[in-house]
């Protein structure tokens, strides 16, 4: 198991995680809209691999066709820079686990260092939340200074991700157990969201957090 490390500065650092499709956008959107500053290690990862980066150029260079994605006939083959078929990486990585480390070294770094960035940005606010799906997998824990972990029903986490990724059930369980059991993150969190119902609840849940200078664990009503 990876170091859980906290983050002990002043500022309240928010790792907001949880299981694949248990609603993590859906809340984290919620927490911008309350004037919170959102930092996305999704965005950050999509960021490692656009055309021309170090990052495409290594899984162009490991793959090759399997992942590139056909050149716009419109463009100008001499400069264009050729873009990942994400889908089909993904379908390589989700299906090995040595070739998902693989990726995973390669991002992660940088992704870290995004973080860092836009939390030196972000010096002055009192309070910050930082999105990472993978936020125990990736060891990101001494990022933060607490874990809000979202949650649902097992049935409603595979349903959800089944039709988001347009996903047989094989492929979604397979993709779920990519990732620690949502009942493992749970039992690391500081705060349970429950996105198992209505929203109302989960953001009554949220403000009530908030409110918190300091977060005790909890547990869904």
């Amino acid at each position: 198991m990876r170091s859980l490390t906290r983050w002990h500065g002043k500022k309240r650092r928010i790792g907001l995680t949880g299981g694949i499709a248990t609603g993590k956008s859906s809340v984290g959107r919620h927490i911008s809209e309350l004037g919170i500053a959102v930092l996305d290690a999704d965005l950050y990862s999509y960021e490692a691999l656009v055309p021309g980066s170090d990052g495409a150029r290594a899984v162009l260079n490991r793959y090759g066709a399997l992942v590139e994605s056909p050149t716009d006939s419109t463009q100008d083959t001499t400069t264009s820079q050729s873009s990942i078929n994400r889908k089909a990486l993904g379908s390589i990585v989700f299906n090995n686990p040595d070739e998902r480390e693989w990726l995973e070294s390669l991002i992660h770094p940088q992704v870290r260092q995004r973080f860092e960035e836009a939390l030196a940005e972000h010096a002055d606010s009192q309070t910050v939340v930082l999105m990472i799906p993978l936020l125990f997998e990736a060891g990101f824990t001494d990022l933060c200074t607490e874990i809000w972990v979202v949650h649902c029903l097992p049935e409603q986490q595979l349903e959800r991700l089944q039709k988001r990724d347009q996903l047989d059930e094989a492929a979604a369980i397979e993709r779920i157990a990519a990732q620690w059991p949502l009942e493992q993150k749970q039992q690391l969190a500081d705060q349970l969201i429950d996105n198992s119902s209505d929203t109302e609840q989960w953001k009554k849940q949220i403000k009530q957090a908030l409110k918190r200078p300091k977060c005790t664990l909890t547990t869904p009503p």
